[in-house]
């Protein structure tokens, strides 16, 4: 049988993406190189031709990351007819409606792995780069509308997203709850904490309290239904 020759951006892809499948699965640590290369059918030499290191492999994955919020935020920034609050909102609540419930907390149960700390904090941090700029972008705009209020909207947008950390909690309550009382618990936590999160953008960028949300109503109800079958976390996650 002929040898199938990929086009090498394809050969490239496939190794990002199981990369993220085997260190969502076992945590980055854990996953060798022999495991990535096994999954796609490459040997080590091609693996190598294509990145540098296990290292190297992270990092472009965590770009890949950055790239896809950077395509979610310019589309945003893209529809001047939208206000800057509507445009805050739009990118608060990215990726957070009902029907990618399943996909977030997935995502979720993966990053938040205690072995996934390295990987968790290098697409933290590349994607932050990304977002942070954006932000500030709709800020500055909220202040020429005169519905934002800010000193400096790249400082006041860095704020914003680093708010994200107080769910953190909430999220590994959500997917260790065991019965349906603490599981309604961990939801009722969840909404609080999201609350009290749009209070907080609500002060630091001078808007009316309940104008920042961060879900659409039913999401961490979706979450909780769409949960792995098994926990991986206990009831810990690493430091945002």
């Amino acid at each position: 049988m002929p040898r199938i020759v990929r086009h090498p951006e394809v050969r490239r892809a496939e190794l990002l993406a199981a990369a993220a499948r085997l260190f969502g699965a076992r945590g980055y640590e854990a996953a060798s190189v022999d495991d990535i290369i096994g999954d796609v059918g490459l040997s080590k030499g091609a693996f190598y031709y294509y990145f540098p290191s296990k290292d190297a492999l992270l990092e472009a994955l965590a770009r890949q990351a950055a790239e896809r919020a950077r395509a979610e935020l310019e589309a945003i920034l893209a529809t001047p007819a939208m206000s800057a609050v509507e445009q805050l909102n739009a990118f608060l609540r990215r990726g957070r409606d009902t029907d990618r419930a399943a996909e977030a907390i997935a995502t979720f149960a993966s990053i938040f792995l205690p072995e996934n700390i390295v990987l968790y904090h290098r697409m933290h941090r590349t994607v932050m780069a990304v977002m942070a700029p954006a932000l500030a972008r709709i800020i500055e705009k909220g202040r020429r509308e005169g519905s934002m209020a800010s000193n400096d909207p790249l400082i006041s947008a860095e704020l914003v997203l680093l708010l994200g950390a107080v769910t953190h909690g909430a999220v590994a309550d959500l997917l260790a709850a065991e019965g349906a009382d603490a599981l309604s618990q961990a939801i009722a936590a969840f909404e609080r904490r999201l609350a009290e999160q749009g209070l907080a953008v609500d002060r630091i960028l001078g808007l009316p309290d309940g104008t920042a949300r961060f879900v659409e109503p039913g999401f961490v109800a979706a979450m909780a239904a769409a949960r792995p079958n098994r926990n991986p976390l206990g009831a810990t996650v690493a430091a945002g």
